[in-house]
């Protein structure tokens, strides 16, 4: 088939970039953001387009798989016939689904933005940096090598770093885009340096097992180290996916505007170290599977805590912004669950393992997508009632279900898909996940369907204290507060159409477009663990209910009095934060680097300045010997003449 096409996708957000940095300034807010849309919107049906080719097409039998197919990669930089830095577009089913979550979120935060950010200073770079931060993931999902994926992974930093700080005014923003951007590069390292052991010891940037068919002999030659090298590139992962203990930048990250916690949050940054692990699943599996168990590890001990954390949290965005770090560690438990049988090896995988193992990898990419559309609308629902309150603090909301409907309802239907509640497609993707960790083990089972309860309680708390707690406008009206009021249309609409995906995208087939094989299989409902799940989950809620629904809530208010200790811990995250503080500020910078900056100061420099003044020196001394006068050099010469002479006489 022909996708000659598709390096649209990358174009047209690249040039969206460069016009509005360039040119923007000179245009109206309208024109600008017309200009964002209108490019995003064109993407957005090329990236529909180019799925649709690619899963219905043509004619395939279930039992083939999906193509991988190279649109165009050219070379770059090249070493030997193997070791080359290229640039391509590639598309796999994975990709392929990427490009479907990317491009429809990224949609709907542009148009939600025409609302949000009317009037705000800086319009035109904001939509300049939407397209570059878009187009940069564009180019991560479809990159045909480590090294363009790597490339265009930094580029996600740099974007992230200009849009949380696109406030810079604020100290707050500024500080919290630097930190995003020292704390995900420190993650990075590992990331290349996991990619230089992989490339000098295999011997290429490849990583597509079913391109070139060479490359596992070569992997298998280096498989002594690939545990280690793809364990580093995880690491890059769970920088940018906000995994124990580098999740500490993405609470922060909130100080940005609200919709691009939407973007971060649901269909970029935090999901590229999902993609990574499922891109290079077949390789973990055949050479690292116990770094894919410690991965569901880490990934598990995140889900949870994040969890309690998102309990105690007051800032709406907060609280989104944990459940969004708990809900990637469920699609990272899937991928890490997710192990063929040991005699069936990871080559030929059976049909038995797709129905069964390979479930988790199925599962973690199914709520990949459909987390994607939920969580986009609960931030975007978020920015709409943040639009109406002016604060981001539960104290100043309450009973916003009179004043704003639309958000009311889009907002519920998000809750109700999050906390796994059937229909809604929270529930497929969820279930399938829980059913994985039950066949893995089922301690691991128990553990997550544990924390898919506590999901349920923190977002139905935070929306009966954000639409049915006391009313903060009704109780200051004397005061002058204002009335909330419903957000514009440009920013209702997308709330509309994610709720809408919301509600539909849990009944696809999605085991019949990815699977950790390739090969399409139906999945069949659990009831055992759907019933569990269903029962956790409405528990949850009406826990929530009786605690949070109503002006007063004298239950959790005597709860926090009896635990104080730890209610107080889980709002200040634990003093995570106070523990990097403590182990940057007092050992890094105290006992390393202040000893190596006075070696630097004292040594080195000191080293350059003695060179320095001892050839100024030396210059100053022997400066009297070009002073001009004939004479001077006369006596200079005869003496040396007659110097000259004696050590000649003395020799013979």
């Amino acid at each position: 088939m022909d996708y000659s096409y598709v390096f649209l996708i990358l174009l047209l957000p690249a040039l969206s970039f460069m016009v509005l940095g360039l040119a923007g300034m000179k245009m109206s807010h309208k024109v600008a953001g017309l200009i964002g849309t209108v490019v995003l919107g064109t993407v957005f049906c090329l990236s529909c387009y180019t799925a649709f080719e690619y899963f219905f097409g043509q004619g395939r039998d279930a039992n083939e798989l999906y193509p991988t197919v190279t649109a165009f990669n050219f070379t770059w930089l090249k070493f030997t016939e193997l070791l080359t830095f290229n640039i391509g577009f590639r598309l796999t089913p994975i990709s392929v689904m990427m490009l479907i979550v990317i491009s429809t979120v990224s949609f709907m935060v542009h148009i939600y933005s025409f609302g949000y950010m009317h009037g705000e200073k800086g319009f035109q770079r904001y939509y300049a940096f939407l397209s570059l931060f878009t187009m940069s993931m564009l180019g991560l999902v479809v990159a045909t090598n480590i090294f363009q994926m790597y490339l265009f992974w930094e580029l996600v930093g740099v974007s992230s770093y200009l849009l949380i700080g696109f406030y810079y005014p604020q100290h707050t923003a500024v500080a919290a885009s630097k930190k995003a951007f020292i704390v995900t590069r420190f993650a990075d390292l590992f990331f290349l340096i996991g990619i230089l052991i992989y490339s000098f010891y295999v011997g290429t940037f490849n990583y597509d097992l079913t391109v070139i068919p060479q490359l596992h002999t070569q992997i298998a030659g280096a498989a002594g180290l690939m545990p280690i090298a793809l364990f580093l590139m995880f690491i890059g992962g769970a920088g940018k996916s906000a995994m124990f203990p580098l999740h500490i930048w993405l609470p922060d990250a909130m100080e940005g505007p609200t919709p691009v916690s939407a973007l971060i949050h649901a269909a970029t940054m935090v999901v590229a170290g999902v993609y990574l692990v499922a891109s290079l699943f077949p390789i973990f599996v055949q050479f690292a599977p116990e770094q894919l168990h410690w991965i569901a590890y880490i990934a598990a001990f995140t889900a949870f805590y994040a969890a309690a954390v998102a309990c105690c949290q007051s800032d709406i965005k907060r609280v989104l912004a944990f459940s969004t770090i708990s809900q990637i560690g469920f699609m990272l438990v899937a991928l890490g669950v997710s192990l063929p049988d040991p005699m069936t090896g990871a080559v030929a995988m059976t049909e038995e393992y797709a129905d069964v193992n390979g479930l988790g990898y199925m599962a973690g990419m199914f709520h990949l997508f459909t987390h994607a559309m939920f969580k986009a609308c609960l931030f975007l629902g978020a920015g709409c009632i943040i639009h109406a309150v002016h604060s981001n603090e539960k104290f100043y909301m309450g009973g916003l279900r009179k004043y704003m409907p639309i958000t009311h309802i889009t907002f519920l239907i998000s809750c109700l898909a999050i906390s796994g509640i059937p229909p809604f497609s929270g529930f497929f993707s969820k279930d399938e996940i829980l059913v994985a960790c039950y066949n893995f083990h089922p301690l691991m089972g128990a553990i997550m369907s544990g924390i898919a309860m506590m999901t349920a309680f923190y977002m139905f708390r935070l929306y009966y204290v954000i639409f049915w707690g006391k009313s903060y406008y009704e109780s200051h009206i004397d005061e002058g507060a204002k009335k909330p009021h419903e957000a514009p249309l440009t920013m209702t609409f997308p709330l509309i159409f994610l709720s809408a995906i919301t509600l539909t995208c849990g009944f696809l087939p999605f085991g019949h477009f990815i699977s950790a094989n390739g090969l399409s299989f139906d999945t069949h409902t659990n009831y055992m663990v759907a019933g569990i799940s269903i029962g956790l989950a409405f528990i949850a809620i009406v826990v929530a209910t009786m605690m949070y629904k109503g002006e007063q809530t004298p239950i959790a208010d005597k709860l926090a009095k009896m635990f104080p200790a730890l209610h107080r811990a889980a709002y200040k995250r634990f003093y995570l934060d106070e523990v990097w503080m403590f182990v940057t500020h007092k050992i890094i910078f105290r006992c390393v680097s202040t000893p190596i900056a006075w070696f630097d100061r004292n040594v080195v420099d000191g080293s350059f300045n003695f060179l320095a003044w001892g050839t100024n020196e030396a210059g100053e001394t022997i400066r009297p010997w070009q002073s001009g006068d004939v004479r001077q050099y006369a006596v200079w010469f005869l003496t040396g003449t007659v110097a000259l002479t004696l050590v000649l006489l003395c020799c013979l």
